[in-house]
């Protein structure tokens, strides 16, 4: 998943943090909504204008920030 395509980042829009295709909604309100339990359906069903790839790229997207932090020592 080549989440580049999908995720936008603009400075005037909800601060530059990363959105769903230049839409207000942004990868964290995805995972927000998949930590609180909703299914992929579930999110589709209540974001009609959202596809399945903007789940999958939210997730990516999540993964390779984490990859990228740094691990602190003890």
């Amino acid at each position: 998943m080549e989440y580049k395509e999908i995720i936008t980042m603009e400075p005037g829009k909800r601060g530059g943090k990363p959105c769903i295709r230049g839409m207000r909604i942004t990868v964290y309100d995805i995972l927000e909504y998949l930590a609180s339990g909703m299914t992929e359906q579930e999110i589709l069903n209540d974001f009609p204008y959202l596809k399945k790839e903007d789940i999958l790229a939210s997730l990516s997207f999540a993964a390779t920030r984490e990859r990228m932090m740094v691990a602190v020592q003890p």
